[in-house]
């Protein structure tokens, strides 16, 4: 007998994996609209559906040759429109501490009303919205989609870009200068423009139209989410709106949020990630003249922490270095922030020994690491009470229920998994075995919430600048010139 997973299923498919049967088997069709990226070093065109549709309206000169020629350069303006709303999105100041998130809730709203996607702004902080779009299915009884980008983007310094990095520069070579350019707006909008595409809804279609997948309807709810805050610690955004009395209501089964651009042919793909553990350590001593000498002031305390600190660090490194561990699966520690000392009229007081010294270190754990043994750790050895020593944490690891580590499975017990995999596939271009992201994203809440979420930014041939100077999109790389793959693919899973 074959049967459909429903929504009322889907809380009992969270909690417990199913078990294949021989007896039957659940057909779950699913969309995965996935973008596949076009780089200048491997080059994918979509000229031949394109020309086949302009043949279907009568367009173009005689024979192939002119229904192709057509097809460029509808091809090329429809990658042109697409190229300059993503530069409109990348140009709204979201950086924070004070991201302007009014002017681009009505961007996207503009965005959705374009394509026909239903919209919502979901205020759960004052000035921080959610923008919630969905795209209907067939069978709104189905587990629906979430397609997961932040708005907001981390700070610039503005003197040490070779752009306006609010001014989306496109040089000569077709390279886009941005913050944001790929961490994460790229990627909000490529959802967008592959939306875009499949509903017709480009420069002179209409939904319905012969074209690349024009007028087509999911068989299954997709939802696609724009949340504030993620580069703050996702507080006021995805861990409210997973709480929300509305979430459950979207009956989300599957997920896909942030992962990392690829510097090689290949795409990366993130079943886990690391959590920040954030650790504030204060040391206190002291005060005097900067003549004297002291034994135990609070630099001197808070500096022996700190080399302690750093020679667990280089153990760490030196795994990754050798070949004997990814980055991902050992513990890091930056020493980010140093605070010590007074600021005068003149400078820095330096004839002042300080009575307290701080420093902020940014600890990330992978997900199987013991939290509290390591906490334990930073109270015994690195902020010990007898050395006038305290520390505070800033951020904690988020945990499932009974602090299950969060990782979303990668095998036949998610079949989520393996439309996702032959959807890559389907593409042509290879895909990376899953990896433990280095860094915390908006996933964590996403797969604390019991929703199984993959880290995916299909960028590729493309150097790694998410927080960095110059963070770029090369001419070739996503909606600089983009294709679409779909792929509908058919999965079986045994009945519940």
């Amino acid at each position: 007998m074959t049967t459909t997973m429903r929504r009322g299923e889907m809380a009992a498919d969270r909690r417990s994996k199913p078990q294949r049967s021989r007896q039957g088997v659940v057909i779950l069709p699913l969309l995965f609209v996935l973008l596949v990226v076009t780089c200048a070093s491997q080059s994918q065109h979509t000229l031949l559906p394109v020309a086949e549709a302009a043949e279907a309206r009568g367009e173009g000169g005689s024979g192939f040759a002119g229904v192709a020629a057509a097809a460029a350069q509808e091809e090329e303006e429809e990658r042109e429109a697409a190229i300059e709303r993503f530069r409109k999105y990348l140009s709204i100041h979201t950086e924070q501490p004070k991201p302007n998130y009014e002017e681009a809730a009505a961007f996207l709203f503009a965005q959705a009303e374009e394509i026909g996607l239903k919209a919502q702004r979901i205020d759960l902080v004052p000035g921080k919205p959610v923008i919630l779009m969905t795209w209907q299915g067939k069978d709104t009884q189905l587990p629906s989609i979430l397609l997961n980008s932040h708005v907001d983007v981390v700070p610039v310094e503005n003197d040490k870009w070779f752009h306006d990095p609010f001014a989306a520069v496109r040089t000569a070579e077709g390279n886009v200068y941005a913050r944001g350019a790929q961490d994460m707006k790229s990627v909000g909008m490529q959802y967008l423009e592959a939306i875009r595409v499949l509903r017709g809804k480009g420069s002179g279609k209409e939904a319905g139209e012969a074209g690349t997948g024009a007028g087509f309807e999911p068989l299954r709810t997709v939802h696609l989410s724009f949340v504030p805050d993620e580069e703050i610690g996702g507080h006021d955004g995805m861990e409210k709106l997973v709480k929300w009395e509305g979430f459950d209501s979207l009956g989300v089964g599957f997920a896909l949020d942030e992962g990392l651009p690829s510097e090689g042919s290949d795409y990366k793909v993130f079943n886990a990630e690391r959590g920040g553990f954030w650790v504030m350590i204060t040391a206190k001593g002291k005060p005097g003249h900067g003549s004297m000498m002291y034994d135990g002031s609070a630099t001197e305390n808070l500096i022996r922490s700190l080399n302690a600190i750093l020679e667990f660090r280089r153990s760490q490194f030196e795994l990754v270095k050798s070949g004997k561990a990814e980055l991902g699966e050992v513990i890091s520690a930056n020493v980010d922030f140093l605070r010590a000392g007074k600021e005068g009229p003149q400078g820095p007081v330096i004839n002042v020994q300080p009575s307290e010294a701080v420093a902020g270190i940014d600890f990330r754990l992978p997900p199987t690491a013991d939290v509290e043994a390591f906490r334990r750790r930073v109270e015994v050895e690195w902020a010990p009470e007898h050395r006038n020593m305290s520390f505070a944490v800033a951020q904690g690891v988020v945990r499932g229920k009974g602090g299950k580590p969060l990782i979303t499975a990668v095998d036949d017990s998610n079949p989520y998994w393996d439309v996702f995999r032959k959807a890559v596939e389907k593409s042509g271009v290879p895909l990376s075995k899953p990896g433990i992201f280095v860094a915390s994203t908006d996933a964590r809440y996403l797969r604390a919430a019991g929703v199984p979420t993959l880290g995916f930014t299909p960028i590729r041939n493309t150097p790694v600048l998410l927080h960095a100077h110059n963070e770029i999109l090369r001419r070739g790389c996503a909606v600089l010139s983009i294709s679409i793959s779909i792929s509908i693919s058919s999965f079986a899973i045994p009945p519940s």
